[in-house]
């Protein structure tokens, strides 16, 4: 069992400092048992950002939400949906559940901010209000987003024992990256005008089934094992996982060399490392 100091001396050590802007992607059960409950580990990275810092993570949006019109539901499905789905409160709706559980132990825990959109982001500290004050409603990861502006503050992606294939911080860079053939998704999404229920039109790029029909499988995870080679990172254990720590700029000049070269050539993701999605534990 570890203790909320435990963890914040772990991710001190992992290179979390006073002041950082991070993104934390989280897997609770990589990072163990901790005592008084997994809600110690976000105030574990509170306690070693310190009041000068800034905590954020990607939230999303309830199931349906932002589905009709994909293409992934049956008529029938969608025709239930649209009959039924409440409007969207930004404010108290939960977290999408494949984000995992701290993501949503953050959005309810005091001081939390959100932004209003199904592209939902939770932010904490310092510049929480500063990165969540804006989000366009159409091609909502790419510029003007709390990902653009995460960039702009030189922030960090912690990655504590989570899939590297769900950096949710790699649609921005498919969103911002100059390469031909985008595909681009289309979608409806309920909110609420003037006390009423109303299905407004949305399209971003295709974060669902990949922007690029060159992309391999497992892409994400093949530019973060680039980063990690590039920088010779080797992360470091935060409670039971093993976890790293990136600069959210030098990954994205990564990704878009990377994004770049694989679209133009669909081969050249083939000399990529392919980071496991296996959690590495602390020995």
């Amino acid at each position: 069992m570890r203790t909320r100091q435990e963890l914040a001396a772990d991710l001190r050590a992992l290179g979390v400092g006073a002041g950082d802007v991070v993104m934390a992607h989280a897997s609770v059960r990589a990072v163990g048992e901790v005592a008084g409950g997994p809600d110690q580990i976000h105030l574990a990275i509170k306690d070693a950002l310190t009041d000068s810092g800034t905590l954020m993570m990607y939230a999303g949006c309830p199931r349906y939400c932002d589905e009709v019109g994909r293409g992934n539901l049956s008529a029938e499905e969608e025709a239930e949906v649209l009959a039924k789905l409440p409007p969207f409160d930004a404010l108290t709706a939960r977290s999408a559940r494949d984000h995992g559980a701290l993501v949503e132990l953050l959005r309810t825990s005091p001081g939390s901010l959100v932004n209003l959109h199904v592209a939902r982001f939770v932010a904490w500290g310092r510049h929480a209000a500063h990165l969540l004050e804006h989000t366009p409603w159409d091609f909502s990861f790419g510029q003007g987003s709390a990902l653009d502006r995460l960039v702009a503050l030189d922030g960090k992606l912690l990655l504590l024992g989570s899939d590297p294939d769900s950096v949710t911080f790699l649609h921005y860079a498919e969103h911002i990256v100059n390469i031909p053939d985008k595909r681009v998704a289309r979608f409806s999404v309920p909110v609420l005008e003037g006390g009423q229920r109303v299905w407004r039109a949305m399209q971003e790029y295709d974060t669902a089934e990949g922007v690029h029909a060159h992309w391999p499988e497992r892409f994400f995870a093949r530019i973060v094992g680039e980063q990690l080679r590039a920088s010779a990172n080797p992360g470091g254990p935060v409670g039971d996982a093993w976890c790293y720590l990136l600069s959210a700029r030098h990954l994205l000049g990564i990704a878009l060399d990377v994004m770049t070269r694989v679209a133009a050539d669909r081969h050249a993701a083939d000399a990529l490392p392919d980071l496991s999605a296996r959690v590495v534990t602390r020995q």
